[in-house]
């Protein structure tokens, strides 16, 4: 029995969820999406709520049981609250700044890196003076917007240019991400010493 699958998708009041065969259209009031389901999947609207339903239980529509209903969930979610992802830039020197058309980001090397805002993500910088700083946060970034997919993808290609370093934690890193440190080279030399 697949738990994920099997969950109801309630549909807000402020949220019109379009079925049509294999296509399924949500407008709410933070925008739009549309996708196509797997053919062998099928979406019922029971009232307030959808449903999908499985043919079989192969292992195969198993699995697309529950993703199917995590991607139209997803939908539903989107275009009424949205998401949103926080990210941390740590380092001495490294900055950002956001426009309504693009996000630049001073990571040590010797050009800023432009990111331009693709359609239906905002961005938000809050940045930090040294003194503020904890450690060396130099800025937060919180990037929001309502496909789901769209801003995850957004977020590892920004991540992808400066990845956080694992002995002083500098680079990006999103907000909840936990970062072992590990010990450098002289902390190593001091054990064989017997400190």
């Amino acid at each position: 029995m697949s738990r994920v699958g099997n969950a109801l998708i309630p549909v807000p009041v402020n949220v019109k969820v379009t079925l049509k065969g294999q296509e399924v259209a949500v407008e709410g009031p933070r925008g739009q999406l549309f996708r196509t389901i797997h053919p062998d999947m099928q979406i019922l609207r029971e009232g307030e709520v959808l449903k999908i339903v499985r043919p079989t239980d192969r292992p195969q529509h198993k699995a697309l049981h529950g993703l199917t209903r995590a991607l139209v969930a997803n939908m539903v979610r989107g275009v009424g609250e949205g998401f949103q992802k926080v990210m941390e830039l740590r380092g001495v020197g490294y900055r950002a700044e956001a426009t309504p058309d693009e996000l630049t980001l001073q990571l040590g090397y010797s050009h800023p890196v432009k990111f331009p805002l693709p359609k239906g993500i905002l961005v938000a910088v809050q940045t930090f003076t040294p003194t503020q700083a904890n450690g060396f946060l130099s800025a937060l970034i919180t990037l929001s917007g309502h496909d789901r997919q769209a801003l995850g993808d957004f977020c590892a290609e920004v991540r992808k240019q400066r990845p956080v370093e694992p002995y002083k934690g500098k680079g990006l890193r999103y907000s909840t991400e936990i970062v072992r440190k590990k010990l450098g080279k002289a902390a190593k030399a001091g054990d064989k010493k017997g400190f």
